[in-house]
């Protein structure tokens, strides 16, 4: 499978299951501790079965994309964005449709308010585009990093889940001290049609953020599920219903 070196200085590995085609592919971007295969293989493998182009992109520090350790300075939401259009100028795709999951989908989001030239259709998965004071507990228990797995430092190349979870805790910390806004403000610039798919149980993201921010955007919905943060596996005949009417809707 690929790799695609890019003018930010990362270099991030991808599938593609229809390479060479003229259509409109659909990214999928996965969350943290993951790649495109381990969070969203079975959606790209649905998808594909439908006659979608289907990219899977891993993001910079996790699996065999680079640089590694993966970090987290306090603007690497907007750092993924900018990969995910510079991927896109290396590979020669002038447009998409972009399905995120979790640190996934908000950087579809910041995509879709960054260039909206750029983007065909969005769903975000278990992303809200902004964080409340409340949100700062819950983001803080993610630390020490217990329970990330050996496989899993193995997969993405680092030994202290202590430091990896630290700096993850640190840069939401300082997006909610500085306001919360990841990519709220850039709502209002969104012009594809948008659906936010959240877990009513979702810890990490409250439904009512979501909803703030699909208020925003003119062609942007809401859409609740009775699971937790994993939509996708979670609800999986609900979330492949909606996912396959918002593609077909936008002209996939």
């Amino acid at each position: 499978m690929p790799l695609a070196r890019l003018t930010t200085g990362a270099t991030l590995h991808y599938e593609d299951m229809r390479p060479g085609s003229e259509q409109t592919p659909v990214i999928l971007l996965h969350g943290m501790l993951g790649t495109a295969r381990i969070h969203l293989g079975q959606v790209m493998d649905r998808l594909h079965s439908e006659g979608y182009r289907v990219i899977g992109l891993t993001l910079r520090g996790y699996g065999q994309s680079l640089p590694k350790p993966r970090d987290f300075p306090d603007d690497f939401y907007q750092r993924d964005g900018a990969d995910l259009i510079a991927f896109m100028d290396a590979t020669g795709i002038d447009k998409a449709h972009l399905i995120g999951y979790s640190d996934g989908g908000e950087i579809a989001l910041i995509a879709a308010g960054k260039h909206p030239a750029r983007v065909a259709s969005c769903i975000a998965i278990g992303a809200i585009g902004n964080f409340g004071p409340e949100l700062r507990p819950v983001f803080q228990r993610m630390y020490p990093g217990d329970w990330i797995t050996a496989e899993e430092k193995r997969i993405h190349g680092f030994s202290d889940a202590a430091a990896f979870t630290g700096d993850w805790v640190r840069a939401m910390t300082r997006t909610i001290d500085a306001g919360g806004d990841v990519s709220l403000s850039l709502a209002p610039n969104i012009t594809c049609p948008l659906v936010i798919m959240l877990g009513r149980a979702d810890k990490l993201n409250p439904w009512q953020y979501g909803q703030r921010f699909v208020d925003k955007v003119e062609s942007g919905r809401l859409e609740l599920f009775d699971c937790g943060h994993a939509v996708h596996d979670e609800a999986s005949e609900d979330f492949y219903r909606l996912t396959l009417q918002h593609l077909s809707a936008a002209g996939a």
